[in-house]
């Protein structure tokens, strides 16, 4: 009977793993798992003679989800059909864990292996029974299955595999992404379609499109997704809504990735079982535990909570005079028996705040060893909120005895929504190799992050992760504007490996995505790695911040003065006056500097040694200041306006040159898009140069071209421009503002 269901099992698998890829249109739904014949011949021939079938000994369903991309992948980039099995046979590919594959154990890896982890996995052309054989193997299946996408990804991008010995482990514990979409489907800060999760037909019909967005994470070696807003609606945890929700868990399980939910802190109120959310209440810490629990009965391998408390609106326990701690802490105990998590958000600010530069370490601070040790601090990676550039969150070289994780933001909130092009790479590069000197050199945020500088390990526990904020939608292809997926690409393989450079990361999704061609990849690796620095130049240079019209903080309006707090006005960030402009934070100001080891501290606080695009976070520096160029202050602000327009112009040029190298439906968008962003830079810079000049009192220096209007007619714009509207952002409508 054994040996009938083993051969069953046996036919099932190879009719399941035996299809014919479809051909579709280079529409961007593929991302970076298209899989085209590779086009060198040579090439072609020699990946062919080295890879042969694909035997796997055992049939879980991770294997099964290995098993089926090697499949899909294999077979269009060698243009042949790819058997599985279990019988040795030569150039074989050989999948597996000593625990389940026989052929792995005769190998002998344990000590290789043991130093690989949970996650790691090891890549080899070696022998088994004399027969050439190319291996995966991990000591876990979802090892097995990271292992898989990154040879199809060596493939992809024309590697040489002969002779391969590669192994490879995640730097990080959880790299995680975060939605925000909304149970009506409406996607706070999404710009490409409606929710991905069609709340109205789960838990019955599961879209393939759920297996896809599964199958996109897993080859960047994501682990975890948060799939509700933090802005939370407390009915995600109704048995209606769970019930909905283990149904997309049991689909994303067999690619390794857990699902996380952000909750409500007032749900126990807004239940209706309580009339109070006072976490050292021991009615509120109770309803905690039976609904976690009841959580965890719908979805065994619930991964924890996400919390955004007490911050713009939303409760939290400082509404019942209780810190964060009090609050993360009882959560924390109600997820410690299941093995879950809780994701607190750093992000807090308060209306009588002086300075929201400083809001996160004050709170912060002063619980540092506080936390319990299944609680993980997420923290921005600026002081403020996703801004063009910020200095880094002093948190990070502050919090020497609490769990921390990074919180980036690939859903362009502040780049031009899915119009604009910029890849966020750089500021990814630029924010995990800061170096902060916390306890001398090599304190990267980088190396924090995966607990190298400080000792985390607390009861033997220790937390590292990476979050990002990426909100994908209904959009065909997933993110709106195509290389949007650029920066979903960098997050998940910065995420693995935090010493990744955005080069290689945008060279490798280029290869994948479009082409091996180096005619098409280098100008556009260049395009690339310049764009984020452009919309930098355009928006807000030299450390100006938060320029954007509120609400849907698209377009430029730096006169903003009128609102109800003042940290939501524009002039409370850049304080131009006749006597110059930027916010001073030395001693002598809001003192924010000295949140900063002192090394930076020190460096920060001096006009003189200061980064220059920092400058006017730290300093308000006059008009006729000298900069490292030999131009005034005025001067080298209107310069990188100008400058950032001139970038995006150059952009267009060199994607104009590449036409032939690129399918017509992708090239098109692109051009198209290129040509809004040019319209809108242009936008900007007068807006902003108009603006300051009349603080400045100085003229726009000669050799530029002029603003074609005057700043009235910009300040009308700004009320009349219509952009993504930005609380229905899948709507194909436009909103007047």
């Amino acid at each position: 009977m054994r040996r009938i269901f083993q051969c069953n099992l046996f036919i099932l698998l190879t009719f399941f793993f035996t299809f014919t890829v479809p051909v579709q249109a280079e529409d961007g739904y593929d991302l970076w798992l298209r899989y085209p014949p590779v086009v060198e011949p040579k090439l072609r021939k020699a990946y062919q003679q080295q890879l042969g079938d694909i035997v796997v000994e055992a049939a879980s369903p991770v294997l099964v989800a290995a098993t089926s991309e090697l499949q899909r992948g294999l077979g269009g980039l060698l243009t042949k059909p790819i058997a599985v099995g279990k019988k040795l046979t030569n150039k074989a590919l050989v999948i597996g864990t000593p625990a389940n594959s026989p052929l792995i154990a005769s190998l002998n890896l344990s000590t290789r292996l043991a130093v690989l982890g949970n996650e790691g996995y090891l890549i080899e052309q070696t022998q088994i029974n004399k027969r050439d054989v190319t291996v995966i193997a991990a000591n876990s299946d979802v090892g097995v299955l990271y292992g898989s996408f990154q040879l199809l990804r060596l493939l992809q991008t024309q590697q040489s595999i002969k002779k391969i010995s590669y192994t490879s482990v995640p730097r990080l514990q959880h790299r995680v992404i975060n939605h925000w979409d909304n149970l009506n489907r409406v996607i706070e800060r999404g710009y490409a379609g409606l929710s991905l999760w069609d709340w109205g037909t789960l838990p019955d019909y599961k879209s393939q499109r759920y297996v896809d967005y599964a199958r996109i994470n897993a080859s960047l070696g994501i682990n975890g997704t948060v799939i509700n807003n933090v802005n939370a609606d407390p009915r995600v945890l109704s048995d209606q809504f769970l019930q909905k929700i283990a149904a997309l868990a049991d689909v994303f399980r067999p690619y390794g990735i857990k699902v996380y939910l952000s909750i409500n802190y007032n749900s126990p109120r807004l239940f209706g079982d309580l009339e109070t959310g006072d976490p050292l209440d021991p009615r509120v810490a109770k309803w905690w535990q039976e609904r976690t629990k009841k959580v965890y009965e719908y979805i065994p391998d619930f991964g924890g909570y996400l919390v955004k408390a007490n911050s713009e609106g939303q409760p939290g326990p400082q509404d019942y005079q209780r810190d964060h701690a009090d609050g993360a802490n009882m959560l924390a105990a109600a997820l410690k028996p299941y093995g879950g998590v809780v994701f607190w958000r750093a992000f807090v600010y308060h209306p009588d705040i002086g300075d929201r530069f400083r809001g996160s370490y004050d709170e912060f601070k002063p619980l540092d060893g506080k936390f319990a040790d299944n609680v993980i601090l997420q923290v921005k990676n600026g002081p403020i909120d996703f801004q063009p550039r910020e200095p880094y969150s002093a948190l990070f070289s502050a919090m020497e005895k609490t769990n921390m994780m990074m919180e980036f933001q690939v859903t362009q909130e502040y780049f031009g929504f899915a119009t604009h092009l910029a890849y966020q790479g750089p500021l990814f590069e630029e924010s995990l190799r800061t170096e902060t000197y916390a306890k001398g050199e090599g304190s990267t945020i980088g190396n924090i992050l995966e607990g190298k500088v400080f000792n985390t390990q607390r009861a033997g526990t220790k937390h590292t992760g990476m979050a990002a904020v990426i909100n994908p939608g209904t959009d065909r292809n997933w993110t709106g504007h195509p290389f949007i997926q650029s920066s979903w690409y960098a997050f998940g393989r910065m995420a693995w490996d935090h010493h990744m450079s955005a080069e290689a990361a945008a060279e490798e999704w280029l290869r994948m995505t479009f082409s091996n061609d180096k005619k098409f990849i280098e100008p556009v690796k260049k395009m690339m790695l310049s764009s984020r620095e452009a919309g930098v130049n355009y928006r807000s240079p030299l450390g100006l911040t938060h320029l954007y019209s509120q609400g849907d903080h698209y377009g430029p309006a730096p006169w903003t003065a009128t609102m109800e707090r003042a940290d939501w006005n524009a002039t409370y960030y850049h304080r131009a006056a006749k006597d110059g402009i930027g916010f001073n934070r030395t001693q002598s100001g809001s003192n924010a500097v000295a949140q900063y080891p002192q090394i930076l501290a020190k460096q920060y606080a001096d006009v003189k040694t200061v980064p220059e695009d920092l400058l006017l976070w730290f300093h308000h520096v006059s008009w006729d200041h000298k900069m490292q160029s030999g131009r005034s202050l005025w001067d080298e602000l209107v310069h990188k306006y100008y400058e950032g327009v001139e970038q995006v112009r150059s952009m267009q040029h060199e994607w104009d040159a590449l036409e032939s190298f690129i399918d017509a439906e992708r090239f098109a968008q692109v051009k198209a898009l290129l040509k809004v962003q040019e319209r809108d830079a242009v936008i900007w810079r007068d807006s902003c140069v108009l603006y300051f000049q009349t603080f400045s009192g100085k003229p726009i220096p000669t050799g530029y071209e002029q603003p074609k209007h005057d700043l009235e007619y910009y300040k009308t714009l700004a009320r009349t421009r219509y952009v993504p509207e930005p609380w229905h952002p899948a709507s194909s409508s436009r909103v007047l503002k």
